[in-house]
């Protein structure tokens, strides 16, 4: 969540902070601003979008070789221009506001300690004009401030309790950029020959800028001048070149162009038989080695040896994420016969468990900085749960970096907030990690395993035949449009799909929806069923389809109304009060993946003709680095 672009140049950085903010926008969009140096600080901030800032950046005719820049997910505070992103620290005393600010800071994360900073503050004399947490960081190292700005960064950050990546400059030192992160991730670019530096959150803020990338590690501090740089562990030493290698990164911006589709979840969705493609390619066996995509293993960390090791699988993961590893845990247990849990990542590190070294403990996540991922991955590793794997989209990611083995799933930059693409790119890489503990436990026969894999070469086109479903899932929009709430139901491994099904809904068109595995009806649920909401079921033809329909039928008895994803052959019509749209074939274990794309679809249009923001939505980001 937020996004921060910094740079120190000889050159008008203006341009480069703005751009990198429109492609940064998808992690935050309540408000955004622009700092630079201008014989002092000069900003310009806005709660409309970046477009917005552009306009006033170029009608006031901002320019300065020294910047930084943020697109703000509100935390502490309303998205209102005075808590909007840069901020300016002030002198303290009763005529602050009245002289020139000298530092200058923008933030991602969360200050836990901030009220008693704050109160410290406001005893030394200084006024807030925010409602933020940030405001507090920068009026921190103004007051540690004796004419170097590292040493007072260093010596504020050491005041702070929580997570923050930050960038700070100035206006005593006009040539100098101080980053550092704990908790949020922040990379430095390094431009022009070296002659020129940046920070941000994400590479493709930088594309086309530079792709020489440092990914800072947790507690580090980065010194920004023209022609060098100086990085710091979270000790306070050097950190040799060898520690922080540059590192070539192709961040492509033309993955963020919308070509001729409406928004970019609708281009996401359809480029879905692509990303699976793309996911499987080069798997032309299930072998070990797919999981063997992290570099540098300690020895006996290969996942040849972990899949022997371990007897048990805990996943953790957030949102969409963790219903694909709902999913998987029917994969896991009916085909590779391994007991597997599977927690929500902000909850797991809060409750007291029962540990198991030999469990593998896996993490899913979109963008490998989920925070509250990352921080259940570490309270699994301090419990002595070594054995670690990550399903991930983004191969330099902290989640990538922090465990033992890999499997990165190929979706491509997804910018959409409702996750579409990933989400079943992630089921991919976990049906592979499910054949693969299978055989190394012994539960694959050669002939499971051809079948499995003829399964995985045609999703693609299976998944272009859903996609051709699209005027069907349209017309059944228009109804869900006009209401205020919805219902759906999934039996067996379709219930997280139908739980992904409500997400997607209440996400992008603000319809309240909830999901319910469907012999659940009649504990609870049944209760709301009127013919004002609307039922859709997952309803694939397998073992629980005759259980499912007798479901249906007590939906129907009390006026409601269904709308049924169904099998060529599972005998179930249209009729009064019931609609029905046929999948093209039935795809037994891999169902999933064809039965949650139009529920993508439905959400999506219903989304459209209620008029929402769709790749926006309120309230809401993509990248998750705040608790």
């Amino acid at each position: 969540m937020c996004g921060i672009v910094g740079a120190v140049s000889n050159r008008n950085i203006v341009p480069i902070l703005v751009q990198g903010l429109a492609r940064l926008e998808y992690r935050g969009y309540d408000s955004c601003g622009v700092a630079v140096y201008v014989n002092g600080l000069q900003r310009a901030r806005s709660t409309a979008r970046v477009a917005e800032l552009a306009e006033q950046v170029s009608a006031s005719h901002l320019e300065g070789s020294t910047g930084i820049a943020h697109t703000r997910w509100a935390t502490h505070g309303a998205p209102v221009v005075h808590n909007a992103h840069p901020h300016f620290s002030h002198g303290a005393g009763a005529d602050a506001y009245s002289r020139p600010g000298r530092i200058a800071l923008v933030h991602n994360g969360i200050i836990e300690n901030h009220d008693q900073l704050r109160a410290m503050l406001q005893a030394k004399g200084y006024v807030f004009q925010s409602q933020t947490d940030t405001e507090v960081i920068a009026h921190l190292i103004d007051s540690r401030y004796d004419g170097d700005l590292f040493e007072a960064v260093k010596a504020a950050i050491a005041q702070l309790r929580g997570a923050y990546a930050i960038a700070v400059f100035c206006k005593d030192e006009p040539q100098r950029l101080i980053g550092a992160r704990a908790g949020s991730p922040l990379i430095l670019g390094v431009g022009q020959g070296g002659q020129e530096h940046f920070l941000a959150s994400d590479a493709m803020a930088l594309a086309g800028v530079t792709d020489q990338i440092v990914y800072l590690d947790e507690g580090d501090v980065v010194d920004i001048q023209i022609g060098k740089y100086w990085l710091f562990d979270k000790q306070g030493k050097p950190v040799p070149a060898a520690q922080r290698p540059v590192k070539t990164v192709h961040a492509h911006s033309g993955a963020a162009e919308l070509g001729p589709y409406r928004h970019f979840m609708q281009k996401e969705i359809f480029e879905q038989p692509r990303a699976i493609a793309d996911t499987l390619q080069g798997v032309d066996g299930i072998v070990p080695e797919l999981f063997d995509q992290q570099m540098n293993h300690a020895p006996g960390s290969n996942a040849a040896h972990v899949f022997k090791e371990i007897d048990s699988v805990l996943i953790l993961a957030c949102g969409t994420s963790y219903y694909s590893g709902c999913t998987a845990k029917y994969w896991l247990e009916s085909i590779a016969k391994i007991p597997t849990q599977v927690e929500v990542a902000s909850e797991y590190r809060y409750r007291e468990s029962v540990p198991n070294p030999r469990t593998l403990v896996v993490t899913i996540t979109q963008s490998g900085e989920t925070a509250d991922t990352l921080a259940a991955l570490r309270h699994a590793q301090s419990l002595g749960m070594t054995h670690t794997l990550t399903i991930c989209n983004v191969a330099t990611s902290a989640m990538v970096r922090e465990c033992e083995l890999t499997y990165i799933t190929r979706a491509g930059i997804e910018i959409g907030v409702a996750s579409t693409k990933a989400f079943t790119a992630q089921l991919a890489g976990l049906f592979l990690l499910t054949l693969a503990l299978a055989q190394a436990k012994g539960s694959l026969s050669e002939i499971e395993e051809a079948r499995h894999l003829k399964a995985m070469r045609h999703l693609p086109a299976a998944l272009q035949a859903v996609l051709a479903l699209e005027p069907q899932i349209i017309a059944w929009a228009e109804d869900f449009a006009k209401k205020e709430n919805a219902l759906f139901l999934g039996r067996g491994l379709h219930y997280p799909i139908a739980l992904e099904g409500a997400l997607k809904l209440k996400e992008i068109s603000y319809i309240h929806a909830e999901a319910y595995p469907a012999g659940e009806l009649k504990h609870g649920p049944l209760a709301l069923v009127t013919s004002a909401m609307p039922v859709v079921t997952v309803a694939p033809n397998d073992a629980l389809l005759e259980k499912l329909k007798s479901n249906m039928h007590e939906v129907r008895a009390r006026g409601g109304v269904l709308y049924v994803l169904a099998d060529a052959d599972s005998h179930i019509e249209s009729g009064e009060g019931i609609h029905v749209i046929r999948m093209p074939e039935h795809y037994g274990e891999l169902s999933p993946l064809l039965h949650v794309v139009p529920l993508q679809l439905l959400a999506y249009h219903t989304a459209c003709a209620r008029g929402t923001d769709v790749d926006k939505p309120r309230n809401l980001a993509k990248s998750v680095t705040v608790e």
